[in-house]
């Protein structure tokens, strides 16, 4: 009800209040008309995470708050559930969470287990089913690097590419160091450089006393290195082999130099702004200067890089030339770019936010265009998200026409301004970043007093404001040590770089931040240049006016659905048949009746993961002959479109102070009390000397995972995937590899036993990790009596929990073990439940918890201000650690208002 309204007051002020035109045009009616009828059928909704750290460490658990918005970024009323993948570097996905929202937020946790985490640079995703009906790009998409404070060899890499005689060079230097610091050396290496199943160049060598080892490899082959790695192995201080996997992505190739003349098109005759942007291969920018020259040498203009990558320069191209770009890039190479040829006749949309207020706007044609469309209309359209804003229409008498457009037409963030023919043919676009303070929730965060001794209580005052009067702000905040957490201010995702500017344009954006701080005075007009180098996201004019809209798949889920079919013994479907649903777990019951076609809907249940549910049609008559069919819940794909131009290449280094401290967190953690044994001994494990089939293995090559670490899986196949050592799964092929051979090229599977059977694959997926004792992994075979055998390389053996000891049962209860086809029993997805952040609260004087090294001091995603003073405030207690606290607060209102802040205090 709000949208329509919303939409039609926009609809109003389109046709009362135009600049360009002194009458209504029916064309331009009826595209504004069409326009509000895909606003109104197409919601397009985005969600944002705010996390309260930007990187982690393995054991560490992740805590975040989802924002979910539509129009105008007002909190959706569509969509109940969002899903959260998380995908490691090499693109595979290692965790997916499913949660409710109410009144458009939610909240969520991730625990970064040892089992399933290692150090990487992991992606998340966050997405709606409504979503993912549109391209995956619309999705939140955020790089979390996570580390490893216990790696007994740190490897810190630099890459460096460089072209001989036509063929790309990669040249790596890693240095090794131990967890002291202290160099790792006099070690021999083999080393592979693979992308996919495609190996690109191998070696040998060895690491120096001083930690140092050099590869050179050429791409002789010139394969695309986006995707590879340079997979070095080598014994590991705990004399097992180790693998460094490096990715190759920074050096995939040249830097890439782009020009984009502003609406797209360069005219002969007519002044033109040119943007220049270069980009590394990983898509982080890199500085240059430019030396444009004509065909005959003669100098016309220069340009340099102002801000990430990107600067911009005034041409007015002469009929008949052809003009270059002598680029030199900062890391000292050069090359000549041919600019875009200017056309011999054509029309131009320029703009040029003159301030706040307003924009001017410049239509500008050739004479030769002028001549063939003099005093026809055009029409001039903006819009914001899926809403049309701004339409206007003007005819065409001059070669350049200009006015001022009012940006209170238009709410904060990206316009599209497009200049179209009568026909609703598009000639010419420009992206404009429009920004109202009126248009941001105002937060404001305050201390009792500016510093604060260690475990000390702290209150901070919260309050939120529109434009006019106090808000009711739905927060989340958080608070961090900052001498544990260093953080760039600039390459933060914020609420509003997310919903503003990166969810609305093409392409990856470095540093967003840098455009929202009001520190960088030069933000705005850097931001105008990043706009003319960006391409929109949304609906284009053709598809709207061609009804080439994309089809729907999935509508917003209002929670989590179970349907199905009843059948009889027949086949045929039952009408009228009574189906019962229970969650045992929750002491719940719903009944429903099936309709014509015998099929049955239970909506908007709520459950949690793993908890089973039980359709039944016993209360049937007859339901011995009937049979219910429970359809299997589908989940939409994320899509593997990746950025992965945040990737941390040296981890070790850049969170160096958080692994500190998380090293000494676990060193804390583990420390152990003596303790007297009174129990008896545990009978001896299951182990591969009981089988005749295994007995030529070697216990000394042994390397065992328990039980225990298996006891949360799911399915054994999937943690074994990222819990055997040394040992590679490659998904495609469905096989397990010794990674050092697998690395090398030697792709021969190992092979695979179940309490002494050899077994394939799909066998590990049928278990559960509750039921393992333990699993064995051999990554040689000295003797070969399993590997001559089986034709495979490395075994490994998986020991089954033995049942226990049951009673005898009657017959009645036999049968009622077996399969009943009037049963369904079933453990669907369901909702993945946050648990509480715990913060400690300490009495004057208590030293009693050992050392509190905590990172983050605190965390609260549900921080809601009063209705009629806007004000709220919360409590807890600094750490050990003296230093600046950062606290963060993010949110939004009923309104659609968005608002963040940053507030620091001092602990001593």
């Amino acid at each position: 009800m709000i949208a329509r309204r919303f939409l039609f007051l926009l609809l109003l002020t389109i046709f009362s209040t135009t600049v360009f035109a002194q009458r209504d045009s029916v064309p331009l009616k009826d595209l504004a008309e069409k326009y509000g009828k895909v606003a109104e059928a197409y919601p397009i909704e985005k969600v944002y995470l705010h996390f309260d750290k930007p990187y982690y460490a393995v054991g560490d658990t992740v805590w975040f708050k989802g924002y979910l918005t539509y129009t105008l970024n007002m909190p959706s009323p569509y969509s109940k559930i969002i899903y959260v993948d998380v995908y490691n570097g090499k693109d595979a996905l290692v965790e997916s969470l499913t949660l409710p929202v109410k009144d458009g937020t939610t909240s969520g946790m991730l625990a970064l287990n040892k089992e399933r985490f290692g150090q990487d640079n992991y992606h998340v995703k966050a997405y709606t089913k409504w979503m993912a009906n549109f391209d995956s790009e619309y999705f939140f998409s955020k790089t979390i690097p996570v580390g490893n404070a216990i790696k007994p060899v740190i490897a810190l890499t630099n890459l460096k590419r460089s072209v001989n005689n036509q063929v790309s060079e990669i040249a790596a230097n890693v240095n090794f160091t131990d967890q002291n610091g202290g160099a790792f050396g006099d070690k021999k290496v083999s080393w592979t450089v693979t992308s996919g199943d495609n190996e690109l160049a191998k070696g040998k060598g060895a690491i120096e006393k001083n930690g140092q080892l050099n590869i050179v490899f050429p791409n002789s082959k010139n394969t695309d290195l986006s995707t590879a790695y340079l997979n070095i192995t080598y014994e590991g201080a705990d004399r097992q082999d180790q693998t460094s996997a490096i990715p190759l992505s920074t050096v995939a190739g040249p830097v890439d130099v782009q020009f984009f003349p502003e609406g797209g098109n360069l005219l002969a005759g007519v002044a033109t702004k040119i943007a220049i942007k270069a980009v590394q291969p990983n898509g982080l920018e890199m500085g240059f200067k430019a030396n444009i020259t004509d065909e005959t040498g003669a100098a016309v203009a220069v340009c340099e890089a102002k801000h990430a990558g990107m600067g911009v320069f005034d041409l007015t191209p002469q009929p008949g030339k052809n003009y270059k770009a002598d680029v030199t890039l900062a890391d000292g190479t050069r090359q000549s770019y041919d600019l875009p040829r200017p056309q011999t006749s054509g029309v131009n949309l320029n703009v040029n936010p003159v301030d706040t207020g307003k924009m001017l706007v410049v239509i500008s044609a050739d004479s030769t265009y002028l001549k063939k469309n003099q005093n026809k209309v055009f029409y001039i359209v903006g819009k914001a998200g899926n809403v049309l804003c701004y339409a206007a229409q003007t005819t065409l008498t001059k070669t350049s026409y200009s006015a001022f457009i009012p940006t209170s037409k238009f709410p904060t963030g990206v316009v599209q301004l497009t200049l179209l023919t009568s026909y609703g043919q598009p000639l010419s676009e420009r992206l404009v970043f429009v920004k109202h303070s009126s248009d941001l929730l105002t937060l404001n965060v305050a201390g009792e007093k500016p510093s604060y001794n260690n475990r000390a209580k702290v209150r901070l005052n919260v309050s939120a404001k529109n434009s006019v009067s106090p808000a009711v702000g739905d927060l989340s905040l958080a608070v961090i040590d900052e001498g544990k957490v260093k953080t760039n201010e600039n390459a933060e995702t914020t609420i509003l770089s997310s919903l503003l500017l990166t969810s609305d344009i093409k392409g990856y954006v470095e540093d967003p931040n840098y455009y929202f701080s009001p520190s960088n005075k030069n933000a705005y007009s850097h931001l105008d240049v990043l706009m003319l180098t960006q391409g929109y996201r949304r609906f284009t004019y053709r598809e709207v006016i061609g009804n080439k809209l994309p089809q729907v798949f999935f509508l917003p889920e209002q929670g989590i659905d179970i349907t199905g079919t009843l059948r009889n013994n027949t086949g045929m479907p039952v009408k009228g048949g009574t189906i019962t649903l229970q969650i045992p777990s929750k002491f719940y019951t719903t009944r429903t009746v099936t309709d014509g076609e015998g099929r049955f809907k239970f909506t908007n249940l709520i459950f949690t993961d793993s908890s089973q549910v039980v359709v039944s049609a016993k209360n049937n008559y007859n339901s011995k002959n009937l049979m219910v069919m429970v359809d299997p819940i589908t989940f939409p794909n994320s899509g593997k479109a990746i950025s992965h131009a945040d990737d941390v290449l040296n981890i070790d280094t850049m969170m160096n102070a958080y692994l500190q401290n998380s090293k000494k967190f676990i060193n804390n953690s583990t420390t152990l009390q003596e303790v007297v044994i009174k129990a008896k001994a545990k009978p001896k494990l299951t182990d591969h000397t009981q089988f005749s089939a295994l007995s030529g293995l070697s216990s000394i090559d042994a390397r065992v995972v328990t039980g225990e670490q298996l006891k949360s899986c799911p399915d054994v196949l999937s943690c074994l995937q990222s819990m055997a050592p040394g040992v590679t799964y490659d998904a495609q092929a469905q096989a397990f590899y010794v990674s050092r051979d697998y690395n090398q090229g030697k792709r021969v599977p190992m092979a695979i036993f179940a309490q002494g059977s050899p077994v394939d694959v799909n066998y590990l997926r049928g278990l559960r990790g509750a039921d393992i004792e333990s699993v064995e992994v051999f990554l040689r075979d000295d003797l070969g009596l399993v590997n001559r055998t089986y034709q495979t390389n490395g075994v490994l053996s998986v020991y089954t929990k033995k049942a226990p000891q049951g009673t005898k049962i009657s017959v009645q209860e036999l049968q009622d073990l077996l399969p009943q086809p009037s049963v369904a029993k079933l453990s669907p997805k369901g909702y993945d439940v946050a648990k509480t952040f715990y913060s400690p609260k300490y009495l004057p004087g208590n030293k009693a918890f050992g050392a509190d090294l905590r990172s983050t001091i605190y965390w609260n995603p549900r921080v809601q201000t009063d209705k009629a003073t806007g004000k709220t405030f919360v409590e807890f207690y600094t750490a050990d650690s003296p230093g600046t606290y950062k606290v963060i607060v993010e949110g939004t209102d009923a309104s659609g208002h968005l608002g963040r802040t940053v507030y620091r205090f001092k602990v001593q």
